[in-house]
């Protein structure tokens, strides 16, 4: 089992989750966000180095089983992209996931998802 985080740029995230829909993954959690990465480098303000503001984001939370991990990450990418790629369009992350337990019943792993 894994868990696929991704976060990608606030006006994507309808397109992934359509995207997500289209490809059968329809078990999603989203978190709106704020953070930099490159595309927030230091800037020069008035002789002194600024770091900007966070900027807005969005986080997609997906528990799968590992034979979905393929699907969801080209899925992702596909529509995440702005063009042919642009800095700040985001990142996945895929991680492990130990257990996963399902409240209303009490089954666990592969089940549970």
């Amino acid at each position: 089992m894994k868990m696929v985080i991704a976060v990608i740029q606030p006006d994507k995230l309808d397109e992934v989750r359509e995207a997500l829909i289209a490809a059968d993954i329809t078990r999603i959690s989203v978190n709106r966000i704020t953070g930099h990465g490159q595309q927030a480098d230091t800037e020069l303000f008035r002789g002194q180095e600024v770091t900007p503001n966070l900027l807005s984001k969005v986080e997609i939370k997906i528990a799968c089983n590992d034979e979905f991990v393929d699907v969801i990450v080209q899925t992702i990418m596909k529509a995440a992209r702005h063009g042919a790629g642009e800095v700040g369009d985001g990142k996945i992350f895929v991680m492990p996931l130990e257990k996963v337990y399902r409240i209303r019943t009490g089954e666990s792993g592969k089940k549970a998802i």
